[in-house]
């Protein structure tokens, strides 16, 4: 059995508009790297952490907190040692600290000869998620550890669903070099919403499964609208109803905030409208004058994975 691994921790796009804390999606090009090694010393020891300043105290770090949640659960009498190669930046929407959770849990157990469930090391890596944001949440970390598109069923108890994905299904994703905790990002929302918004919102949930099951890009893009918490975070997003218009007419199915923000990410049929959506967003924020990133994947149906040493 291997004593040590380097993995690819993809990014993640939560919510997918209509499904907050619920859907999400783990994209293909766009992610971490971790190298987890075992130790016959007790406990996790984070060695190294390039790419973001980020603490590497256990009890600080995502990556360290969820694997102390995994190993607490198993009947290992070692440890690890974790290197982290952060390629996603900190606060970015696109699941950061998810791919630090994901992939620390998935490397541990992959090491232990996968004693775990995938439902398991959700569960773990969602104690990461809790140190980050201050909610355990799983709409990142579910992507990120069951490949593709991914339900949330139920919280309590917790209840998984991996999502079909089209074939030609692309996403594109801009980065606003601007920086939006999910923590502070969530205190802005309402805690109750009308039974009129909760309707849309429910239906347009049905119809974006329905269509990713049925393939029906046309019923994707009618779903992929958010009347709950878009109208309150777009405003901490520059010119996010600009970038949004110029999305659809670039031929984008749909188009909404990643997560809490601040990035942006549009779904496509095909590769090249997604880059032509792609040079529509830039051509935005080259004229406000905003710096940025910009990502075009494909969907990653694996989820975090085992690289080459």
């Amino acid at each position: 059995m291997d004593k040590e691994i380097r993995v690819f921790c993809p990014a993640t796009i939560a919510n997918i508009s209509c499904g907050f804390d619920v859907l999400g999606v783990a994209l293909d090009n766009v992610g971490d790297e971790m190298v987890v090694r075992k130790t016959r010393k007790k406990g996790i020891t984070i060695t190294k952490l390039e790419g973001q300043d980020l603490p590497l105290e256990t009890h600080k770090n995502v990556a360290g907190v969820a694997g102390l949640a995994l190993l607490s659960a198993s009947d290992y009498d070692g440890g690890f040692e974790i290197e982290i190669y952060k390629k996603i930046k900190a606060g970015s929407g696109i699941g950061s600290s998810a791919a630090s959770s994901a992939g620390a849990v998935w490397a541990m157990n992959k090491l232990l000869g996968e004693p775990f469930s995938n439902l398991d090391l959700v569960k773990f890596a969602m104690k990461g998620e809790e140190l980050a944001s201050g909610v355990p949440h799983a709409d990142n970390v579910a992507p990120a550890i069951y490949g593709g598109f991914t339900l949330v069923r139920s919280y309590d108890p917790l209840d998984i669903i991996k999502i079909n994905t089209p074939s030609e299904l692309y996403a594109t994703v801009i980065h606003p070099q601007i920086e939006v905790k999910t923590s502070d990002s969530r205190k802005i929302l309402k805690t109750t919403i009308s039974l009129a918004d909760g309707i849309k919102q429910w239906g347009n949930v049905g119809g974006l499964i329905a269509g990713l099951y049925t393939e029906d890009y046309n019923l994707i893009g009618r779903s992929l609208t958010d009347h709950i918490v878009e109208p309150i975070r777009s405003i901490l997003i520059p010119a996010f109803d600009t970038v949004k218009s110029a999305s659809i007419q670039a031929g984008a199915l749909g188009c909404g905030i990643s997560g809490s923000g601040p990035s942006i990410f549009a779904l496509c049929k095909g590769k090249s409208s997604a880059i032509k959506v792609a040079e529509a967003m830039q051509k935005v924020y080259t004229k406000v004058g905003i710096t940025y990133d910009i990502h075009v994947s494909s969907i990653n149906l694996e989820g975090v994975k085992k690289m080459n040493p």
